[in-house]
This record gives C-alpha cells, structure tokens and sequence, in this order.
C-alpha cells in the first residue's frame, strides 16, 4: 500500500511535486536553470518525466517570452481551458490581456475556408499577434493557420508555445513549428493538451517573478552597503 504523502496545502503539494520530479530526473539533465524550471512545470502537469526526451525549449524563446511578460504582452489562447490553466496567483494584480480563440465568432469563415472554427479564428487576431504569446494546446488546425499567417508576413509573436495533442496533424504542426524560425516551445509527436501550454505560461510568470524578487533584494543590498559605508565614512 502507498504511504501517503502529508504535503496537503496547493503550494506544499507544488513544491513535493517538483521535488520529486528533481529526484526522478536527477542531474546531468537536458535542460539546467529556467529551462528546467519549465520542462519541470510541464513534467508536473502531466505526470509523465518521458515526455522530457520530446520536449523543445531553447533559452533564446525563454527570454523573449519573458521580456513579453514584462511589456505586458497578450496571452493568446486557443482554448478556454488553456486560458484556465493560467494560474490566478500570477496574474491577479496584473495588466494583463486575454485573447481566446474558442471565443471568436467565425463560423461562417470556417465553413467558406472549410477548416475549423480555431483555425479561421486566426484571421481575426493577425493585428493582435505582434510581441503576443500565443499558447495552443488543442488545434493542429490553429498552428498550422498561425505558421502559414507568419509567412506571409502576419506580425510575430514573442514566443508560440505549439503543444497541440492528438493523431490528426498534431505531429506534422509540431514538427513544422520546430523547424520554423520563431521562438517556440514544443513537444514533438502526438502529446500535448492545454494543461501542458498553460504550464508553460506559468513558468514563464515564475521566472519574472523571481528575477523580480531577485532585482529587489539586490536594490536592498546595495542601498545597506551605501548606509554602513557611509554611516563609517560621514
């Protein structure tokens, strides 16, 4: 019988979690700093420490979606339940602004273009791309309309986050997202889901927040060093 383990308060539980991923994966790991605080949000999520040897980070498209974050980017969703994913506790208090696709009334153009409702709804937010995050976690069909929007010349995201999941073009828009030249994030093969966008996103929103916290307390340091010095030294 398993013992069962007395984290039980959200954060506690959070932490136990990526402590155990830690000890699951333990070091040389493919991905070291944030990245590994990303590729172990999104282990977290799912359970699941295999999906790591399909997973595509670089720091490049790191930076760039945090540098979003910090110009108040627009979080570009494919899904309600990926704009759900995005825990409250990092963006309450902030200015930030939501897009979802699913929310998009363009049926019509769906049917004209004979694609599905996500992916016409791309033609819709061409003006809201530039500096946005667009996170995908169900449509193949809306990475796909994205990377063909992009190279025709649609304003590029600071990052896509392309985690489409299923058996019907899933793998092939993955795989196209890879090979493009915009920053990206991505699992290759046939899994994926909201859950795993949206935690990507979250990592993001933790990694500012801790450089944050960082800048503040070196600001502190500093502003005590030119105290004592001074209070020796009047």
């Amino acid at each position: 019988m398993l013992e069962r383990d007395p984290a039980n308060e959200p954060l506690a539980i959070e932490a136990r979690s990526f402590a155990l991923i830690d000890e699951c994966i333990p070091e040389p790991r493919k991905y070291t700093g944030d990245l590994w605080q990303v590729a172990r949000r999104v282990i977290h999520t799912v359970g699941d420490p295999t999906i790591l040897d399909d997973l595509i980070l670089s720091t490049a498209a790191l930076e760039c979606g945090v540098r979003a974050l910090a110009k108040g980017a627009t979080i570009i969703t494919d899904t309600a339940m990926a704009r759900e994913g995005i825990t409250r506790r990092w963006t309450d208090g902030r200015s930030v602004r939501f897009l979802t696709l699913s929310q998009i009334a363009c049926e019509e153009e769906a049917k004209r273009l004979r694609t599905t409702r996500l992916a016409a709804a791309i033609r819709c937010v061409t003006q809201d791309l530039g500096g946005a995050i667009f996170a995908i976690g169900n449509a193949p069909t809306a990475l796909f309309a994205l990377l063909d929007a992009l190279n025709s010349g649609a304003p590029q995201p600071a990052l896509i986050i392309g985690m489409p999941v299923g058996f019907v073009n899933a793998a092939q828009s993955k795989e196209a997202l890879a090979k493009s030249p915009y920053p990206h994030f991505t699992l290759l093969g046939t899994r994926g889901g909201s859950a795993m966008a949206a935690a990507c996103v979250n990592a993001l929103f933790a990694i500012r927040k801790s450089r944050e916290e960082e800048m503040v307390w070196t600001f502190c340091a500093q502003k005590l060093r030119v105290s004592a010095w001074g209070s020796v030294w009047p």
